[in-house]
């Protein structure tokens, strides 16, 4: 090896130790100021409660105040784009909703954001949705429901939580497997449909607990199936969709702490080790469960994973389902 080679090899090795010097040492003093939960929806539903379920969590975990920052509109894609454009160093997070960032992808070609963007540093909730309906629709089952949609093609309206989200694909898929017909209504984020679902303007929601948990409680609205293998705990009376009739028909929303691309791999293991503390701790259950949410870790890896599969699905979905961006 000539010495001019020789010396770059060394610069190399030297340039190399040094980054990870840094990023150790980055690791070792994070965090040492306020981190910021960007939110892609507006104050209320799942995404948010997840929020601010792990904001008061991690602060307690990490000493450091932990801010959620509400950033709705276009689909979720100005958070995304937000934090895609952040400084990579774990002080500004993305609080991901699963049909975000899996779905968005399949159905917009030039996003401000891609996948890429993101680094994974945590799974830290699920949430099966709930078929829930207005007071004024004629049926007390799924099964009436099912039939009032056959009998009625168009006539009634539902409500998501945007174009794309899981709410819009969710029920697009109700729709084929059921061969029923209803007019898609778009809003930014859970708060804002869950108004005009209760006034009537609007007529069916499929969405998480959290939404509708409180108002098919007291009656406001009627809950006829929850889209997942088991009765929810916070609705114990209302029957699972397999139950009700309608097998196949399952539903699970997810959210994910993600951070910049570039973010220093000791930054992003340390903080989902505070994450996974902040979920373990026992006043963040019990949080969760009055919220209809449950608490699912997964380490940075195994979300990788997660969101790789379900892309994958969701792409076959949406072109089942002719699904378009508006």
């Amino acid at each position: 090896m000539t010495t001019t080679s020789s010396r770059r090899v060394r610069s190399m090795l030297f340039a190399l130790l040094g980054t990870t010097l840094v990023s150790a040492a980055m690791a070792q003093a994070y965090p040492s100021k306020p981190i910021t939960l960007v939110v892609p929806n507006p104050p209320g539903g799942f995404v948010d409660a997840s929020a601010r379920i792990l904001s008061d969590s991690l602060a307690k975990v990490t000493s450091q105040s932990v801010v959620v920052d509400n950033r709705g509109g276009g689909s979720g894609n100005v958070a995304y784009q937000h934090v895609a454009r952040a400084n990579a160093d774990g002080y500004t997070l993305l609080n991901s909703y699963s049909a975000y960032h899996v779905g968005n992808p399949n159905l917009t070609p030039k996003l401000p954001w891609a996948q890429k963007d993101f680094v994974p540093v945590a799974l830290i909730t699920v949430a099966t949705n709930v078929i829930a309906i207005h007071p004024s629709v004629p049926a007390n089952n799924l099964g009436e429901f099912i039939t009032y949609l056959k009998a009625n093609p168009g006539r009634l309206s539902y409500a998501s939580q945007g174009n794309g989200s899981l709410s819009h694909i969710g029920t697009e898929m109700f729709k084929l497997q059921t061969k029923t017909s209803m007019v898609h209504i778009p809003y930014r984020g859970s708060g804002p449909a869950l108004q005009d679902v209760l006034s009537g303007q609007v007529q069916v929601f499929i969405t998480t607990p959290p939404s509708v948990m409180g108002q098919v409680q007291v009656g406001k609205l009627k809950g006829l199936a929850v889209a997942g293998k088991t009765r929810h705990p916070g609705l114990p009376t209302v029957p699972t969709t397999s139950e009700a009739g309608l097998k196949g028909f399952e539903l699970e929303a997810w959210v994910g702490i993600f951070a910049p691309a570039g973010t220093p791999p000791d930054v992003v293991t340390k903080l989902s080790g505070q994450i996974k503390a902040a979920l373990e701790l026992p006043e963040t259950k019990t949080r969760a469960d009055g919220a209809g949410i449950e608490l699912r870790y997964l380490a940075p890896a195994a979300l990788d994973e997660l969101v790789k599969k379900e892309t994958d699905f969701w792409a076959k979905t949406i072109k089942t389902a002719g699904i378009k961006a508006e």
